[in-house]
């Protein structure tokens, strides 16, 4: 089985950071937009069961992707299926119609520009994002795919990572959650 072993922080900016990250041999590409499209499911609440069905759009490549529930109190480690779809334009739209006809429905929309890196550190190749989130603003994602048998050691050297990079608050909920909790409290400006 395939986990995704995660840890996410708030930033003000990237340029802190960015430095901090190259001097540990980080090459950051060009940043490349990313659309995520979430789904619900007809017959159960993602949002108590804490899982998450999406399509990442970027660019032209397609990806569909289930997220399970969290497995511990402190990283975002999940189970992650992720699977390619055709590449194209049209392809998200055609399996949101696909979805619907299931009863699975479109919830939401989390756009984002992503900076990405891979570097070597403690055993694990470990891939690096940095996302500025639109309507949410700066973060850093440290991310890294383990099984079942890695999972502590991956653990483990998130925060190892994390420590070297004076990295503090990390945020456990996804950018969804985010947004829409943002989006709640906009609308409901007393609560």
């Amino acid at each position: 089985m395939q986990y995704e072993v995660e840890e996410k922080y708030p930033l003000e900016s990237f340029d802190v950071i960015l430095e901090r990250l190259e001097e540990f041999g980080a090459s950051f590409g060009p940043p490349l937009e990313q659309v995520d499209r979430y789904f619900s499911h007809p017959g159960r609440d993602f949002a108590s069961t804490d899982e998450a069905l999406r399509i990442r759009s970027i660019g032209d490549e397609n990806r569909v992707t289930y997220k399970g529930p969290k497995i511990d109190q402190t990283t975002k480690t999940r189970r992650e299926i992720e699977l390619p779809l055709p590449s194209g334009e049209s392809t998200p739209a055609a399996f949101e119609e696909l979805f619907a006809a299931l009863g699975l429905l479109a919830v939401a929309t989390v756009r984002k520009q992503r900076h990405t890196a891979v570097i070597e550190w403690c055993g694990h190749t470990l891939s690096i994002a940095l996302d500025d989130v639109a309507g949410l603003g700066h973060y850093v994602e440290l991310e890294i795919a383990a099984t079942e048998a890695t999972l502590d050691s991956a653990r483990n050297a998130l925060a190892e990572l994390a420590a070297q990079l004076q990295l503090t608050n990390d945020e456990r909920r996804g950018y969804l959650d985010m947004l829409q909790q943002k989006m709640n409290q906009d609308d409901n400006p007393n609560i």
